[in-house]
């Protein structure tokens, strides 16, 4: 009876959590604050909104904490974005996209961002939808660019 309760609590904490799987990361050369320029720089190239960047590090620094370098930025394109929501609206619960650029405990930078087929799948919106697939090219070129 115990293993079977604790089997339960590790399945249901496993559904919980999202999987690594959902997550794209590309490694980038630069430092955070760079690699964050770099994608601002791009997502405004492809005349996409940028509506907040989050600097993590600095935030902990307010709070007497630390971090390591981590910035967040949230940016969207209501071309892309416009037909998720009338596919379902609750997928502006999603939206608009982030990308996350943080340095690991190693140094490394990374910029990691949920893969939009993965984000919206528990929603009413066919895994096939076009913009889908164009929310996945559009995060794949743009940190490819600035993790260059």
């Amino acid at each position: 009876m115990a293993k079977s309760l604790v089997l339960a609590g590790v399945i249901a904490l496993a559904a919980a959590l999202p999987a690594a799987a959902d997550l794209v990361t590309v490694q980038s050369q630069k430092p955070v604050a760079e690699t964050m320029d770099a994608l601002q720089a791009a997502v405004e190239g492809a005349g996409a909104t940028v509506f907040a960047r989050v600097d993590h590090a600095a935030g902990a620094q307010t709070a007497g904490m630390e971090l390591p370098g981590s910035q967040l930025l949230i940016f969207g394109n209501p071309k892309l974005g416009t037909p998720a929501m009338q596919a379902d609206m609750r997928a502006g619960l999603y939206l608009p996209l982030k990308v996350l650029a943080y340095e690991d405990a190693d140094g490394q930078v990374w910029l990691t961002y949920q893969d939009p087929a993965e984000m919206l799948s528990g929603l009413d919106i066919p895994a096939d939808a076009e913009f889908i697939a164009k929310m996945q090219g559009a995060l794949g070129k743009l940190t490819s660019k600035a993790a260059e």
